[in-house]
């Protein structure tokens, strides 16, 4: 079974790791772990993400569904900072905060971001920490 020692990993696609790096590192503020010629490895929030260089041109996301990825935080603080950051640090958004099943039990905030090959990735937090899975 995972335990909080283990990592979640996942590998996604970048058209140009100099520019994967400079959003997921120097923007976003991950931790590099390793770099390749054809690939970043990143400290992702505490999970693996492998950024895979990819021939062809970005993505052109119309729809969040049905695939993204991100965290769900469990502080309202963490959110909070991480959204200062990305409108600070001027990181493209796909969507600004929203809030999703407001009045429900299931009540959350989410923004969501798109890195430089069109890749998704959502950011929320659940009023009610029940909620998180």
């Amino acid at each position: 079974m995972r335990t909080t020692h283990d990592a979640f990993h996942l590998a996604i696609p970048a058209h140009d790791l100099d520019e994967a790096q400079d959003f997921y590192v120097t923007r976003l503020g991950c931790k590099l772990a390793r770099r390749y010629a054809d690939r970043i490895t990143l400290d992702f929030f505490g999970d693996q993400v492998v950024c895979h260089l990819t021939e062809g041109e970005p993505a052109k996301p119309e729809s969040l569904y049905p695939r993204h990825f991100g965290v769900t935080f469990r502080e309202a603080a963490d959110f909070e900072a991480l959204h200062a950051c990305a409108v600070t640090r001027k990181i493209p958004f796909y969507h600004e905060v929203a809030v999703r099943f407001g009045g429900m039990v299931e009540e959350h905030r989410t923004f969501v971001l798109v890195d430089p090959a069109g890749n998704l990735l959502e950011f929320k937090h659940y009023n009610d920490p029940r909620m998180m899975y």
